[in-house]
């Protein structure tokens, strides 16, 4: 069962991307005309768009981040309208311009780039920028009055690569998605696609969400985009997304849809980081994900050696990556407010059939970058014809439709009522070690301290089981499940095994509480820990 503010968000977003009626006003622009340009660039040979002059990519961060944009240069600032739009500034790492339109039912303008809009730092920067030639921007963030109805916040940022980002009510940014992942922690190398292209709808004097196109390029696949953009608590955005091969292109090994990037620096589970004051550093602390009846929790953490986890399901439900711990006192961190970064969590629509859900972990030794990648990796995409299933037809040929509802949610929200796995910590003693799995809120809450819980614990295959226990725990009105066992040795199997693999030897470890030994259903999440053992 989903929490009711989601519900609720789901019930208006229904109502509010009803089909047009006979009478209604068509717009001077749609994701066909978009869906048509993305099917010519897929035709022709990959063309990059050129740079921005070297004076802007060479700019330091500082003179970079002193480049204000005028408030009231923003689209609509003069119109009584809920939305406005305001504009980045192209340089430093931004090397690639974008070009944006704004569009209603008569006609589609373009908003040419002005130095007039900003405000620099640098009067040699102002006036060389002033004098450039053919600038576009970076890309655009979209206000709303989203915390009180006398101030309109940024609500969502369009910017760099395929990246875009919203929030929550009371939230600070954090999370990030994209349009497309490809070749993603693959051996010749990932591919970053780019919106080359923005189409924005002018919304009405009493709109509650906004409408944005997007044109996608990269030397192997084009796409044409379209979200819907409703803020609140959640903020929801419809996705839905027509993808075209490149003819000639290279050819790609995965390609990643929804896909989510985020950064765990380190957490609870390792007791902290030494020499830092803040117990934990991350903008998400966990993966979920829905399949069937069954909910599973695979806390983060920051791997020695690169890490790529693939989760094989029939069309998956939901999944997303979450901020569940949003108490202060786990990060104390008065600047970056680590408790108040959104959760992304992601509703598939329609079949998208056989795949498989990746968590990739990249190493990382600051905060700085972002080091978690999620995305649903199909294993034939929706599209093409299989023996148990012909080719639907498509309005293009080769074209590739995936429809999807992100929820950039509060931390800490229920996606379900079952017992979730609020803490993983983790102790050691030499040779052995103990994971202290928490299970709290949902059906747990319910139930009392004396209830007769069974906890069911799978181990890897080349670990001791020593011991296990499961206690009520009084402080959350939950279970603490602890459970110790012996690690491979080094100079023995664990050399031997890592020797084969040429790697790090990844060991799965899985629990969950049912109620009685012989009821078949879980009462809470499935908790899901890789541990990485490297060789000596």
């Amino acid at each position: 069962m989903l929490n009711r503010i989601i519900a609720s968000f789901c019930l208006l977003a229904a109502l509010c991307f009803q089909p047009l009626s006979a009478s209604a006003e068509v717009p001077a622009f749609t994701f066909a005309d978009v869906q048509a340009k993305a099917q010519d660039l897929a035709r022709a040979p990959y063309a990059a768009t050129p740079s921005v002059p070297e004076f802007l990519t060479k700019m330091s961060h500082a003179d970079w981040h002193s480049i204000r944009f005028r408030p009231e240069k923003a689209v609509w600032s003069a119109e009584e309208l809920p939305f406005n739009i305001q504009f980045f500034h192209p340089g430093l790492y931004y090397d690639r311009p974008v070009s944006i339109h704004v569009f209603d039912a008569s006609s589609v303008t373009p908003v040419n780039f002005d130095a007039a809009m900003f405000q620099y730092g640098s009067e040699a920067l102002a006036r060389q920028t002033a004098e450039a030639k053919g600038l576009g921007f970076a890309g655009f963030r979209l206000h709303y009055p989203l915390n009180r109805p006398d101030y309109k916040d940024e609500v969502a940022v369009f910017v760099g690569a395929s990246y875009f980002r919203a929030l929550a009510k009371g939230n600070h940014y954090g999370i990030s998605s994209r349009g497309l992942a490809l070749d993603t922690a693959c051996a010749q190398g990932e591919e970053f696609p780019y919106f080359k292209e923005f189409w924005i709808e002018r919304p009405s004097a009493t709109a509650k969400n906004i409408t944005v196109y997007a044109l996608m390029d990269s030397p192997s696949m084009a796409g044409a985009y379209r979200f819907v953009i409703t803020p609140g608590a959640p903020t929801v955005m419809d996705v839905k997304c027509a993808l075209f091969a490149r003819k000639g292109g290279r050819n790609f090994e995965k390609i990643g849809l929804a896909p989510l990037t985020s950064m765990f620096f380190y957490g609870e589970e390792k007791n902290g980081r030494p020499g830092d004051f803040r117990p934990e550093v991350h903008n998400s602390d966990g993966l979920i994900f829905e399949n069937g009846k069954d909910w599973t929790w695979v806390p983060l953490d920051n791997p020695k050696r690169l890490s790529v986890t693939a989760f094989p399901m029939n069309s998956p439900r939901s999944f997303g990556l979450l901020q569940r711990d949003s108490d202060f006192k786990s990060y104390h961190d008065l600047a970056a407010r680590y408790e108040t970064r959104p959760s992304l969590w992601v509703k598939p629509e329609g079949d998208w059939g056989n795949g498989s859900l990746n968590l990739v972990k990249i190493p990382t030794e600051d905060e700085m970058h972002d080091n978690i990648v999620v995305f649903w990796c199909p294993d034939k995409p929706r599209g093409e014809a299989t023996a148990e299933q012909p080719a639907p037809e498509l309005p293009y040929p080769d074209m590739l439709i995936y429809n999807w509802k992100l929820f950039w949610l509060p931390p800490d929200v229920a996606l379900h009522d079952l017992g979730t796995a609020s803490s993983t910590r983790i102790s050691t003693s030499g040779d052995t070690m103990t994971f202290h799995v928490d299970f709290e809120g949902g059906v747990l809450k319910t139930l009392a301290p004396d209830t007769g819980l069974a906890s069911i614990v799978e181990l890897p295959e080349y670990v001791t089981p020593l011991a296990k226990k499961l206690i009520y725990n009084p402080a959350t009105h939950g279970w603490r499940l602890e459970f110790t066992f012996r690690l491979p040795q080094k100079g023995g199997m664990l050399d031997k095994l890592t020797a084969a693999r040429k790697g790090p030897l990844n060991l799965r470890f899985k629990a969950f509480l049912k109620q009685g030994e012989n009821l078949p259903d879980a009462i809470t999440e499935t908790w899901i820990y890789d541990w990485q053992l490297l060789p000596m």
